[in-house]
């Protein structure tokens, strides 16, 4: 889970993420949305993003494809659900607790 955390957050990998979402795109089409850094830049984000498990990569001859692996956000994601689902769990005991005590003074 640290490698994930630590590959989102930079905010260009963020940005890679979305662009790869649902879709394949070559290493140099993601660079293209990138104007202010070098490519070898881009290429060494898409590395990190694939060594933490984020980014699948497919070769097509000399051309590199990436598309996202959202399950490889599954564990961050089942960790910060713990926390959602807690607070959520309080908010509903006392929307319960308040009820109670509006139908106790009817």
């Amino acid at each position: 889970m640290q490698a994930v955390l630590e590959a989102v957050v930079e905010p260009r990998r963020r940005e890679i993420l979305r662009l790869v979402h649902g879709r394949e795109a070559t290493a140099g089409s993601i660079a293209a949305h990138f104007p202010d850094i070098s490519r070898p830049s881009v290429s060494q984000h898409l590395r990190v993003l694939r060594d933490a498990g984020l980014l699948h990569e497919r070769r097509d001859g000399t051309r590199r494809l990436y598309r996202a692996r959202v399950e490889g956000l599954i564990e961050v994601r089942d960790f910060f659900e713990q926390f959602w689902d807690d607070r959520l769990d309080a908010l509903k005991a006392a929307a319960e607790a308040e009820q109670r005590r509006q139908d106790a003074q009817r």
